[in-house]
């Protein structure tokens, strides 16, 4: 397993690997790797030759330009602990490309070109972070455009953003095939997160409650409730009664998030809550 940090190297290693017709697979992840993301190391072992794994803590996407930088600042950096991981799976990928913030915005990021996907970008969590996903669109191009994939693997936990990233590899014609993996819990349900860290012990445990409550919701609205509005408003107040500081409950439209009724075949319950210092975000389709 190579660690490479600069774009020239990078590209350098995929050309040889394009001249030899070998498929390539890229992860990219902020690093502070758990089984989910290894999860996706595998998948993207099963869809090509080669893979290559980025670890880079964006600091577009955790401000709408400028902001405190809080979190961006405590965003944990392991990187050495994230490569002995890769590097002992069975799967580990050929390389991890670890770029400094000037390699991949030698101008600042302030002052970069940006991509932006209106409409399903500006919505939930678009609302709540405004400036978020320009941040992850441009991160996510620059990539593309750094390592050529075939295909590249994204976890749905993070659902929104997978829309966003299917809606600019479309619409800016970059040749990747986007392959959405299941989420990955911890046992009592919790979808696992880097920020799941940021949780205590007892925190852990309420933090369940999240998936939980989009599992009864979903079972109301599969038994035949038709006001989904109003189970989203109790939803709400029953995860703000067990300690969260909920942002969003509702019921859209998986193909492009747009408010859906309970007849519609593509549903998915989404929600995002604070617990803590800990934001917490999970979803859960409808059958």
């Amino acid at each position: 397993m190579n660690i490479i940090d600069t774009v020239a190297e990078l590209r350098s290693t995929v050309s040889q690997w394009r001249t030899a017709g070998q498929r390539i697979a890229l992860v990219p992840t902020m690093g502070n790797l758990h089984a989910g993301h290894l999860q996706l190391v595998e998948e993207a072992r099963q869809r090509a030759k080669r893979v290559v794994v980025s670890i880079f803590v964006n600091p577009m996407q955790f401000t709408n330009v400028g902001g405190d930088g809080k979190d961006f600042e405590r965003y944990p950096r392991t990187l050495a602990a994230d490569c002995e991981k890769l590097g002992a799976m069975p799967a580990a990928p050929e390389v991890v490309f670890a770029p400094s913030v000037d390699e991949v915005y030698p101008h600042g990021f302030e002052q970069q070109a940006r991509v932006e996907v209106p409409g399903i970008g500006d919505i939930l969590e678009g609302e709540f972070r405004p400036g978020h996903f320009t941040g992850v669109a441009t991160v996510v191009a620059k990539l593309f455009n750094m390592s050529l994939p075939d295909v590249a693997l994204f976890g749905e936990k993070d659902f929104q953003q997978l829309l966003v990233i299917r809606r600019l590899t479309a619409e800016l014609c970059f040749p990747v095939e986007i392959i959405g993996i299941p989420t990955v819990r911890e046992a009592n349900g919790l979808a696992m997160s880097s920020r799941n860290q940021y949780l205590s012990d007892e925190e852990r445990q309420t933090a369940a409650l999240l998936y939980q409550t989009l599992q009864e919701v979903k079972q109301q609205i599969e038994a035949g409730a038709e006001d989904s509005v109003k189970l989203c408003t109790q939803a709400m107040a029953q995860l703000q009664d067990a300690g969260f500081r909920p942002e969003y409950f509702e019921l859209r439209r998986s193909s492009d998030l747009q408010p859906a009724d309970p007849q519609d075949k593509d549903g998915i319950l989404l929600s995002a809550a604070w617990l803590g210092e800990a934001r917490l975000i999970d979803n859960l389709r409808l059958s």
